[in-house]
This record gives C-alpha cells, sequence and structure tokens, in this order.
C-alpha cells in the first residue's frame, strides 16, 4: 500500500517553484524600456551628485563663489557664468579688445539657444537663474538618455547592449555637465534626434531640429558633411538600399540648410559688432594664453597645440598618430556595428574638431558628441567587464572634476 501511495505521488506533477531572482528577472523583462532609462539615468545623478558635493565642499574662494558653496552655485560656474550675463544682459554691441589691441573674451562665442531658454523661464517661474538653468540641463539630458536608447536600439537590434549604452552615457566622466549650468545636455538631446531621424530616414523633421541645434552649441558645419556624406554613400548603395528621387532631393536641401544654419551665428555676430569675424576673432582669443594671437588657419590648430604641450616633433607625431588611430577605430568589428551613419557622423565631427579646434582642457568637453561610439563599448556581455567599465567611468568622473571643473587659484584648466 505504501509503495502504491509513493508511486502515486510521483506520478503528480510538481508545481514549479520560482524562485525570487527569476521573479525579479521577469518583472525586469516586463518594464517598459523607458522607465529602465529613467532608473538608470536617476541612478547615475545621485553618483555624480555626491561627487560633486563633495568636490563643492572642499572648493575654495574663487571668481565666482566663496568657498564651500552650495550646489546650484558651484553648477554655475565657468562657462555658466558666460550664460547668465547673456541670459540677463544679451550680447555686447562692441567687442573687448585687449591692451595690445586684439580682441578679448566675450559673449560672442556663446550660442543663444540655451541662455535665453534659461532667462525666459526665470522670468515666467520668478525662480532662481541657477535653479532652472540646472533644471533645463537635467530635463535635456534625461531626453536623450531616452532618444539614445532608442538610436542603439535601432543600429544594435540588442535591447541589452542599448540600456548599457546608455549606462555609459550616464555615468561617463563628462557626465558632470548633465547637471550644470552648460548647454551641452540640450545640444545632445538635439544631435542624437537629429541622427536618430536620419537614421530612420525621416529627413524632413531634422529641419528645425537642426534649426535650434546650431545655435545652441557650434554643430551646424559638422551635420552638414555628416549629411553630405550620408548622401554620398545612400546613393553609392541605390542599388541594395533605394534612394527615391524625393529623398535625394530632402537630402541635398537638408546638406545645404545645416551649411547655412553653421554660419548663422559667425553672421549674426558681424551684424551685431560690425566686425565680419566678430566670432572666430572672439573664439581666438581663448586660446591666446596658450600660443598667442593669430588668424585661424584650418587644420593647424591641433598640430601647434601639440607643439606646445609635448614641443617639437613630439606634438606633431602624436597627433598624427592620434588621426591614425581614430581612422582605425571606426573601422573595428564592435565600431562597425553601429552601421555607416553613425560611423560617417563620428568621422564627420572629429574631422570638424581637427579643423578649428585647440585641443586643451575644454576639449574633453568638446569631444562629447561622439558618444554614438558608446554603442561599441557597450557590446561585450561579460559582468566583469561591464561593472569594471561602470567603475573606470565613474573614476573618470572624479578626475575630470579635479582637472577641469574644481578651481585652485588663478586655474587655467577651463572645462
Amino acid at each position: 500500500m505504501s509503495q502504491q501511495l509513493a508511486r502515486a505521488s510521483d506520478a503528480q506533477p510538481s508545481r514549479p517553484v520560482r524562485s525570487r531572482p527569476s521573479r525579479l528577472l521577469l518583472r525586469y523583462r516586463m518594464t517598459p524600456w523607458w522607465l529602465r532609462v529613467i532608473v538608470v539615468f536617476a541612478l547615475s545623478r545621485l553618483v555624480t551628485t555626491i561627487i560633486v558635493l563633495l568636490f563643492a565642499r572642499a572648493q575654495g574662494a574663487n571668481p565666482w563663489t566663496g568657498p564651500n558653496p552650495p550646489y546650484l552655485s558651484y553648477a554655475a560656474i565657468w562657462d555658466g557664468n558666460w550664460y547668465k550675463i547673456i541670459s540677463f544682459y544679451g550680447y555686447p554691441a562692441q567687442l573687448p579688445i585687449t591692451a595690445d589691441g586684439h580682441v578679448g573674451e566675450s559673449a560672442w562665442a556663446f550660442m543663444p539657444v540655451y541662455p535665453f531658454l534659461v532667462g525666459g523661464l526665470r522670468f515666467v517661474t520668478g525662480a532662481r537663474w541657477e535653479l532652472i538653468a540646472v533644471i533645463v540641463a537635467v530635463a535635456c539630458a534625461l531626453g536623450a538618455a531616452l532618444v539614445f536608447y532608442r538610436l542603439m536600439r535601432h543600429v544594435l537590434n540588442d535591447s541589452n547592449a542599448a540600456l548599457f549604452s546608455v549606462v555609459l552615457f550616464c555615468v561617463a566622466p563628462l557626465s558632470p555637465l548633465f547637471q550644470f549650468a552648460y548647454a551641452e545636455s540640450m545640444s545632445l538631446l538635439l544631435l542624437v534626434s537629429a541622427l536618430y531621424l536620419v537614421v530612420r530616414r525621416r529627413y524632413g523633421w531634422v529641419f528645425p531640429i537642426v534649426a535650434v541645434m546650431a545655435l545652441t552649441r557650434p554643430s551646424g558645419l559638422a551635420f552638414a558633411l555628416f549629411v553630405g556624406l550620408h548622401l554620398v554613400h545612400r546613393f553609392l548603395v541605390r542599388r541594395t538600399d533605394p534612394f527615391p528621387t524625393r529623398e535625394r532631393v530632402v537630402t541635398v536641401a537638408l546638406a545645404v540648410f545645416s551649411g547655412v544654419m553653421g554660419l548663422v551665428w559667425p553672421l549674426v555676430a558681424w551684424i551685431g559688432t560690425g566686425s565680419m569675424s566678430a566670432y572666430t576673432d572672439t573664439e581666438l582669443a581663448w586660446r591666446s594664453s596658450y600660443i598667442g594671437y593669430g588668424e585661424l588657419v584650418p587644420f593647424t590648430a591641433w598640430f601647434q597645440g601639440g607643439n606646445w604641450w609635448l614641443g617639437e616633433p613630439w606634438g606633431i607625431l602624436v597627433v598624427a598618430l592620434l588621426i591614425v588611430a581614430f581612422g582605425v577605430f571606426l573601422f573595428l568589428g564592435p565600431v562597425k556595428r553601429l552601421g555607416v551613419d553613425l560611423r560617417l557622423w563620428l568621422a564627420s565631427y572629429a574631422l570638424y574638431l581637427l579643423a578649428v579646434f585647440f585641443p586643451q582642457s575644454s576639449t574633453f568637453r568638446l569631444l562629447m558628441p561622439l558618444f554614438p561610439a558608446l554603442g561599441a563599448l557597450a557590446l561585450p556581455r561579460s559582468k566583469i567587464y561591464r561593472i569594471g567599465l561602470v567603475l573606470v567611468c565613474i573614476a573618470g568622473q572624479v578626475g575630470w572634476m579635479a582637472i577641469a571643473w574644481g578651481v585652485d587659484g588663478r586655474d587655467w584648466t577651463p572645462p
């Protein structure tokens, strides 16, 4: 009898016992993608805020604040002060001239969308300028993270890698700027939206984005080059990827429009001051403390900077090696997974930087538009690799804050 009962009990199907980890995994998989991105963004901001507060606590008196400044005051130093000046007073009608007769630093180096938006919101709400400036930056950074996920999900076709791309975006060494009074968050939101629309072939929606983006951060000429290269590539592969006449016309118009928008702000500076070279002269003032004043000669500044930092001939050699290394990087397997369009953007923006910018401490910030490359770093699934990479990024935040944001006396390393 006992043997029969034992056999009967063996014959009954056992009810599966779901472990706690499997229940958590199921809940995670049922979580909407946008909520995952928001959670990642919120956790990353918590980590970064702790880092910033520690630096603020150790900050001494500086040109913008007293010692140990509160968060909002600390988040609005450096270029944040320029944006505040623009919000309250606009742009000067006369360019400042140094004692030796050169154009000095002024608000004309900074584009108007971010400071005017912050100023308008401050006027409507009556809130403190620094608070509105930080809220706008954080909101735009969250928007950029959400759109970046959609972009990576589209090009990588892997939700796991797409989400880890967002993790890297949110903890990147310069991610403290996402919660400072800087225009970078807004610029990245506009850029990633424009890239996503181009990748999806929705060209008509890109025009208004480019119009705003080109007046937020210098980007119009680089984007025009990108759209031009995109146009050429689509024409060359039109047999396997149809390129209708209507799309050809719209893409040509977008390339031209982007190029024109890239020249609008120098034109506005010319009209506003009466000097044809007002914008470029103002930009050149920031490199004068390194190599003195001179004309803007394309594709020379990086070699000049290399020689200033390392001396001849090592400066030129290192810059040449960096150019070659970046070219090789674009053809690595993980980078090729990003697709032709994003690689064309990486090449276009890098070429733009090589043409016009002088390498110094703010160059780290100017590299931020290359963030789509994070998708290539997000592909490996090793937990050790991913945890290690996140820790390296967080350490990079500490390093960048120490090098660029924290002010040490007469600081010559602007962020």
